[in-house]
């Protein structure tokens, strides 16, 4: 409906340029906004008082000008200019029965569009090191990712997602030696465990398939394996113990060893992650590996392609990238002196590989600790003859649990965090992705537990959910009483809804598809929940005030045709956010 309007508003200015207007104005600038008051109409613009100065003309007498050269439409009531030169629009009552008849004909393509024009998108988020089980932040990202897809998709994107899986570098090694002492704990050796391992249960089962696999050939004396080691915290330095334990395991089983734990345990981690986020209902078209970049030599040439640009240097043995001639705070390593690559430049030669492969728009949903990454990448990119502004990172804030009124702790290394799957054990699927997605991703989140598993109308997830269970409810009812609905005749009767909760009820229905526009342009899915649950609103409210199962078959149908397009666009809504529609509850 807004589309139709702007459409005649960008008509009516077309007509004028060339005699009032000196140019045609940019497409993006022809919009119009819902109005608060209905005093002022249901849309309203100020396009008049922007163009007045090309035009040179006072901006109401241009205003009347477009007013009158706007085509005739069965959409429009009536114009009305207002204060120094806005244009409000009156819909006409048979414009919202348009509406109506479009939900109902389109069904769950309602509310899509090609606003995206198809342009090629990659959506790379959650992409956590395959350390351990996914925790609660790692959900939030996952929720956010897989639902922005989703709304990118129905609006014109063409979307891809991936999961870039960090399988080589230093975490992985901790990871490794961490299953190991394990293993040799689990062989009856008795050692400490090192203060920077990973100490969640989900180590020990690593060591005990390691075990059952590898029988006691990977076993060595705890002698052999601490005999000359630096002193482990608090006494010494962790990060140069564990350091120094990854050299001694190697040493000790040999490369072939340590790779068939490293194997293992990542093997094992990533079937966990896999196994969490399809039951999660989050997919990805692409899994990404680091190790599978490096083999390609996509770090090389994205190096080489530096290099010939003049943008590297040496210093203190190291090969640095010139950052800061594109704006990063400083310059970056990305050869250190060990002739070891260094993240960065795994970085900026996976982004450039994504370019390669044709994708216009790169969006990397990253944790609240990643606010540096943008300049560096983007750096990189611009440094590479690629645009810096084809990058978009979106950063995802905390999530905080509470029970009862108390936060539940959480750390990650020292295995006090809840899992998703623990998470989603508790409260299920459904209240797990509403709830992560009812704040906007730039904002902390606090996960109300007791909440999310609560039957009330507090909580969002039911109450939305309610909503749809009962229009399907009043249809039972009308089948109990041997009656049937007519959706034609219902449609053709839409004028009989006149009365006030009728009016808003259509009224919300209809900003549905403006709704998924703003929340793919802003990457704001929070902007549906919130709208899901205006739209609930509008029909309990609604149910509780008017009997749906009347006498009057056109006014029964009519009313039926209005809360089954509820339905649907909640269906459509709670689809796209990865939520069920259940018919029962």
């Amino acid at each position: 409906m807004k589309q139709q309007l702007e459409q005649l508003l960008a008509s009516a200015l077309a007509s004028l340029t060339g005699s009032i207007l000196p140019e045609p104005p940019p497409p993006d600038t022809v919009t119009l906004e819902r109005t608060r008051d209905p005093r002022h109409g249901d849309f309203a613009t100020n396009i008049a008082l922007r163009l007045a100065k090309a035009a040179r003309t006072n901006p109401r007498e241009l205003a009347q000008r477009i007013v009158a050269a706007l085509p005739a439409s069965p959409l429009v009531a009536r114009t009305e200019i207002a204060g120094a030169g806005f244009i409000n629009f009156f819909l006409a009552a048979q414009a919202y029965g348009g509406e109506l008849a479009a939900i109902h004909e389109l069904g769950e393509r309602y509310g899509h569009s090609r606003l995206g024009k198809g342009e090629k998108v990659l959506l790379e988020f959650v992409s956590a090191n395959p350390t351990g089980p996914l925790h609660v932040g790692h959900g939030r990202q996952a929720a956010y990712g897989a639902t922005l897809a989703n709304i990118l998709s129905a609006v014109g994107f063409d979307v891809s997602s991936e999961y870039y899986i960090n399988d080589a570098g230093r975490q992985v090694d901790i990871l490794t030696v961490s299953a190991w002492v394990r293993y040799l704990e689990a062989c009856g050796e008795r050692l400490p465990f090192p203060e920077n391992g990973y100490r969640g249960e989900y180590v020990r089962a690593l060591a005990e398939n390691l075990r059952a696999a590898e029988g006691e050939s990977l076993r060595r004396s705890a002698a052999e394996v601490l005999t000359g080691l630096p002193p482990d915290a608090p006494a010494g330095d962790k990060e140069a113990y564990i350091d120094a334990l990854i050299d001694r395991a190697r040493a000790l089983i040999g490369a072939d060893g340590f790779t068939r734990v490293l194997e293992l345990s990542l093997a094992e981690m990533l079937a966990d992650i896999r196994d969490d986020l399809e039951q999660f209902g989050v997919r990805f078209d692409r899994w990404y590996s680091e190790k599978a970049l490096e083999k390609s030599g996509a770090i090389e040439r994205a190096l080489a392609r530096l290099e010939r640009e003049g943008r590297l240097y040496r210093k203190d043995g190291a090969t640095w990238f010139r950052a800061t001639d594109f704006g990063d705070e400083k310059d970056r390593v990305v050869v250190r002196e060990n002739g070891q690559k260094t993240y960065f430049a795994s970085d900026i030669a996976y982004h450039l590989e994504k370019r390669e492969r044709g994708y216009e728009r790169l969006i990397d949903v990253l944790g609240a600790d990643h606010h540096g990454y943008v300049a560096r990448v983007r750096a990189g990119l611009t440094a590479m003859g690629e645009p810096g502004e084809s990058l978009e990172v979106n950063l995802i804030q905390f999530v905080s649990l509470f029970r009862g009124g108390e936060k539940v702790p959480m750390g990650k290394r020292e295995a006090q965090f809840v899992t998703l799957r623990q998470l989603r054990e508790e409260v299920g699927n459904d209240a797990c992705r509403l709830f992560y997605l009812m704040r906007s991703h730039d904002q902390p989140l606090d996960f109300d537990l007791e909440l999310a598993k609560s039957r009330t109308n507090e909580n969002p997830v039911y109450y939305i959910q309610y909503a749809h269970a009962r229009v399907a409810s009043v249809m039972k009812q009308l089948a109990a009483r041997g009656l049937a609905f007519d959706r034609a005749e219902g449609l053709a009767h839409c004028g009989l809804l006149s009365g006030p909760h009728e009016q808003a009820v259509l009224t919300t229905l209809a900003r549905y598809g403006e709704v998924l526009e703003q929340a793919a342009v802003n990457r704001a899915p929070h902007a549906l929940v919130h709208y899901l649950r205006e739209l609930a609103n509008t029909l309990h409210t609604y149910y509780n005030a008017e009997q749906f199962i009347v006498e009057d078959s056109r006014i029964r149908n009519a009313r039926l045709a209005l809360v089954t397009g509820v339905r649907q666009v909640i269906r459509n809504g709670l689809g796209l956010l990865g939520v069920s529609a259940p018919e029962t509850m």
